[in-house]
């Protein structure tokens, strides 16, 4: 996907997206910078400053990053002028001696050409030509959620609802050049998708979500300034915001649905087999063959399976493992009879949790989240939840598709200690460059949220044999996604087959069956990095028990982790190397931030 997709996925796990574009907060050697360090300060300064003004963002007084007042350019040109920049910063960047540089700049460097890199292979693809998924889409995410504090943000916001039409018609353009080359959604996940448009084409402004922000506004806006900005969001609302999505929803019906690809495979797109190998290295961040994940992924089935058939045992069920799998998905114990019911396990999972956390982190966040359901208009085809710096989503729709035993992991996955945990720690992080404060590597962050699923354990947080299943489900899922992705994008395997296998290895109901394979199927890539990136985390706790032994200490061992911020999982492995000989020498790695 584009950088601006990756900048509203981004948005979904931390309310902020990219690097503001002043106030750049220089890295902790700056005092003793060598004239290589002080080069690639001005490269990654300037990169930020860039970054915000191409995507839309500013960093306010309060040194919160916030949107601006337009969406950005997606028009070939805009493309095209980005790929030109990019590949100027990384021969600049590749200039820059390594070995003259310092330790935290080093890693600084690494985590810039990792992202142009990968933005520059996306812009290459013409990636943005196909500028939305089964899970993720461009249209979704422009209504504000979060509560606006000033009459000046709601100028704004109404400023990017009025730039919506010119957005989308370039958005359509490129669908257009890719509808004619064949670089498209696959056909097959693309039905009942269209519901995500449909819902902000409501007629009815009070109904509408873009005017969900206008409903509760702060008190220090003056009632006649406040009514002024309600009467202009109806304005915009009904004349600009619902026209422009009625216009892609007939694009969506009428012309991409009918003209999107039949095939399923990357590989059937064009250069499928080198567009693939490039996702993979976008998100999980290592330069892996499918072949090999594939293996691995197969290992990785085995071993989780012998561990859920003893749970089962456990459990007491006398059974077959298809006979309990049947169990879990029909008996109505295991099911909420309310939304309320399902968000109130989790909230008093994440409260368990809370208890916990001083044991197993040193450092905590100041910032709190709060648990919420994914909103009705993207919950039918949603996942099961997503984390966020401001809140964790919990899918509350289909309520007989949401098996208890399975929230518990789900709320450390999204919530606590993974991915709100992790954000606001990220977002208190001042003392890395602007640059990194916001950015989202998938094998680092959706590996810390699937470690923080096995954390579960340590922590006391699964009682029952039911939550464990639920969680070895969960871990199952993950590395069943390993096979299916390299399955579907490297060997050709069909969309019922990949079903099949999704539903002979999991717990999950038949519903989040399909959406996640039609995810892996729209989304190559993406899916492999929850394993993978998990793997690594608890391959690197290995290690640090055997060498440290009685001076292993988890809360620094995962204070470590979460200090430097989002990294490829290269440099993971390099800096928490670093981190145990450091520990084994006597020495303190961990950097807590200011």
């Amino acid at each position: 996907m584009s950088k601006l997709s990756r900048v509203l996925i981004a948005a979904c796990l931390s309310t902020v997206a990219v690097a503001p574009a002043a106030a750049q907060t220089a890295s902790p050697t700056v005092a003793v910078a060598s004239a290589a360090d002080r080069q690639l300060q001005q490269l990654y300064t300037g990169y930020s400053a860039w970054v915000a003004k191409e995507y839309g963002y500013f960093e306010d007084a309060n040194g919160e990053t916030k949107p601006t007042d337009y969406l950005a350019h997606v028009d070939v040109a805009a493309q095209q002028r980005r790929l030109q920049y990019e590949r100027r910063l990384l021969s600049q960047l590749s200039a820059i001696p390594s070995a003259q540089l310092s330790a935290d700049e080093r890693v600084n460097q690494s985590v810039l050409r990792t992202i142009i890199e990968a933005d520059i292979a996306d812009l290459e693809f013409r990636d943005y030509e196909m500028p939305f998924n089964s899970d993720s889409s461009f249209w979704t995410y422009l209504n504000e959620r979060d509560r606006l504090q000033s009459a000046e943000e709601y100028r704004r916001y109404l400023a990017r609802m009025a730039d919506i039409p010119r957005y989308f018609r370039e958005q359509i353009v490129n669908m257009r050049a890719g509808l004619k080359r064949g670089f498209t959604v696959p056909r097959a996940t693309l039905e009942g998708r269209d519901a995500s448009i449909a819902s902000f084409t409501e007629q009815d402004v009070e109904k509408n979500p873009f005017y969900g922000a206008f409903k509760d506004m702060p008190g220090q806006i003056p009632e006649a300034e406040k009514a002024a900005l309600r009467q202009q969001a109806r304005q915009v609302i009904t004349g600009t915001v619902v026209p422009a999505y009625n216009e892609l929803l007939n694009f969506y019906r009428n012309d991409y649905l009918r003209g999107a690809r039949p095939t399923i495979s990357a590989h059937d797109l064009p250069n499928g087999h080198a567009y693939y190998r490039a996702q993979i290295r976008k998100f999980t961040t290592v330069d892996l063959p499918p072949e090999e994940i594939h293996q691995l992924g197969l290992k990785e089935v085995t071993r989780i399976e012998a561990a859920m058939r003893q749970t089962m045992a456990d459990a007491g069920f006398k059974g077959t493992f298809e006979e309990f799998l049947k169990f879990l998905r029909t008996d109505p114990q295991f099911y909420a009879k309310t939304p309320d019911e399902l968000l109130g396990v989790s909230s008093y999972v994440a409260k368990r949790v809370d208890g916990k956390l001083g044991e197993t982190f040193g450092l905590l966040p100041r910032r709190r989240f709060t648990i919420i359901p994914v909103p009705d208009a993207l919950a039918p085809f949603y996942t099961s939840g997503r984390g966020g710096l401001e809140s964790c989503q919990m899918n509350t729709y289909n309520l007989p598709t949401r098996p208890l035993y399975q929230i518990p992991a789900l709320t450390l996955h999204e919530c606590a200690p993974g991915h709100s945990f992790q954000a606001a720690l990220s977002e208190e992080r001042k003392a890395l460059p602007s640059f990194r404060r916001n950015i989202y590597f998938s094998g680092y962050g959706e590996g810390w949220g699937l470690y923080s699923e096995w954390l579960g354990y340590q922590m006391g947080i699964y009682r029952t044999p039911y939550e464990r299943f639920g969680a070895l489900s969960f871990e199952m899922w993950r590395a069943a996604r390993l096979v299916i992705d390299t399955g579907i994008h490297r060997y050709g395997w069909s969309r019922d087959k990949a079903i099949a296998y999704l539903t002979d290895h999991t717990a999950l109901s038949q519903h989040d069956v399909e959406i996640e394979v039609d995810r892996y199927i729209s989304w190559p890539g993406q899916a492999l990095a929850y394993k993978l990136g998990e793997m690594t985390i608890r391959r690197l706790r290995s290690e640090a028990e055997a060498q440290l032994g009685e001076k292993f200490d988890q809360r620094s061992f995962h204070d470590a982790i979460l200090a430097m911020g989002a990294v490829p999982l290269p440099v993971l492995e390099q800096e928490m190397r670093r981190y145990i000989a450091e520990q084994k020498a006597g020495k303190i790695a961990a950097k807590p931030a200011p």
